[in-house]
């Protein structure tokens, strides 16, 4: 065959369609986008809606309650979808519920064609080929040896002005509500210069920020040229790139917050002054029995040295209420830590018990007393993410432009402190950051003007 005509043939070969959707965590966000670029290197084009696509990936998560049955449910619709249409779907399941729930869905939902673990999706390509060559459905949800991150596309480009770069996975602190071990495997930290690389391109590509995950993003200790990194001096060396204005990370973990890290808000301007540090309940007791390792008033502590180094750092969290064992006094000390901290933002759940995690066997809190304790934990931190709100009224900020607004004219930014912003300014200052008065506070945003 000619090059003319080979050329000719890859033209008149339809491009296949893609649509992925995207549960949970910003690591999710982040591998939905890596799943996207290995499959448009394979031919296929990203859609927005699964109306028409040839194929349809769930990229699940197994934190919250009945994530599975969720699942589930979008699976028939999809069945259903597909059925109406008339026209066949192929249909995947990736991501934390495909690790915990395997060969499983395959046998409840036999419309679905593969099964793909989080650290396996570099594999898609290769799955993809088995279903063609008529293998049936195929499922793989094992740890690789090998850095999956090596076997993906090395051409990442940022799609606008603020990007997800994962640098580490998995976890060894084995809390006892939680998953993500089981699902995630062990800690692994990405090496440093394939990380330097990789936000390079980015920017090159666009982005003024970048957000490092991890489920332990501060356990990093990924190795450099020089011997291994921790996370501060990955954000020093990552602070030098030209035009990288901003970096944040999440999600930390108390015991992981070294004192190099603690410096590190101090000194690097482009270190945002935000920080995730959940700390999931104010009671020591309660503390212990989540195999937390650390207690409430090392937290509080820990806190203080923080705002120490940076004294306007903004401070978000997790609390889980309604934990096996947890009392009318231990709930209250969760109160209690709350109002100490002043967060500006935190995110509040019930607890529901994960299979296979060691607190599920144990008995629980009865839902009712869950669900009360849910409202005064909300209500006290929606006082407190109140009280931060307002004392942004009357500040100037610089605000990173990065998507439109709900109103004609109007774009949204995010402030140093991760907080929406909207403001009337051009479309074409996306990606730009610029200085806004602030003079309205809402729950979970800002409103402004452009300031002289």
């Amino acid at each position: 065959m000619t090059a003319q005509t080979d050329t000719q043939s890859k033209a008149e070969t339809p491009t296949k369609k893609l649509y992925v959707k995207t549960y949970g965590c910003q690591m999710n966000v982040y591998d939905s986008e890596r799943m996207t670029e290995t499959l448009v290197g394979q031919g296929y084009e990203a859609v927005d809606k699964p109306d028409d696509a040839d194929l349809v990936l769930l990229n699940t998560c197994h934190i919250r309650e009945k994530a599975a049955e969720k699942v589930y449910s979008d699976l028939g619709r999809l069945r259903k979808l597909e059925r109406q249409r008339g026209v066949p779907m192929q249909v995947g399941v990736a991501g934390c519920v495909a690790q915990a729930e395997g060969e499983e869905i395959v046998r409840r939902m036999p419309q679905v064609d593969l099964v793909v673990g989080p650290q396996a999706y570099h594999r898609l390509p290769e799955m993809l080929q088995a279903l063609r060559a008529g293998k049936g459905a195929q499922v793989v949800t094992d740890f690789p040896v090998n850095d999956k991150f090596a076997d993906l596309p090395q051409t990442r480009k940022s799609s606008g002005p603020t990007a997800f770069l994962s640098v580490q996975e998995g976890c060894d602190k084995f809390c006892a509500f939680c998953v993500v071990p089981y699902t995630r495997g062990g800690e692994y930290s990405r090496p440093a210069t394939d990380l330097l690389t990789e936000a390079k391109r980015l920017v090159d590509s666009g982005a003024r920020e970048i957000t490092l995950l991890g489920q332990n993003v501060n356990a990093y200790h990924g190795a450099g040229p020089d011997g291994d990194w921790s996370l501060a001096r990955l954000v020093r060396e990552m602070a030098k790139i030209d035009d990288l204005a901003r970096i944040r990370y999440t999600t930390s973990h108390p015991n992981d917050m070294t004192d190099d890290l603690i410096a590190a808000h101090g000194e690097i301007d482009r270190l945002m002054p935000f920080l995730h540090l959940p700390v999931q309940s104010g009671s020591d007791k309660v503390l212990k029995a989540m195999n937390r390792k650390h207690d409430a008033d090392s937290y509080r502590r820990l806190i203080e040295r923080i705002r120490a180094a940076r004294p306007d750092i903004a401070m978000s969290g997790d609390f889980i209420v309604g934990f096996p064992g947890e009392t009318d006094e231990d709930f209250e000390d969760t109160v209690r830590l709350i109002e100490d901290i002043r967060y500006s933002q935190a995110f509040s759940f019930k607890y529901s018990p994960r299979p296979g995690t060691p607190a599920a066997g144990a008995e629980q809190v009865p839902e009712e007393i869950k669900a009360e304790r849910l409202l005064r934990v909300q209500d006290a931190l929606a006082k407190s993410e109140a009280a931060f709100q307002q004392t942004c009224i009357g500040q100037t900020m610089p605000v990173l432009l990065d998507r439109p607004g709900k109103l004609d004219g109007q774009m949204m930014g995010r402030s140093p402190y991760l907080q929406n912003v909207h403001l009337m300014v051009a479309a074409e200052r996306r990606g730009e950051i610029v200085p806004v008065k602030i003079t309205e506070a809402h729950r979970s945003s800002l409103g402004g003007t452009l300031a002289a």
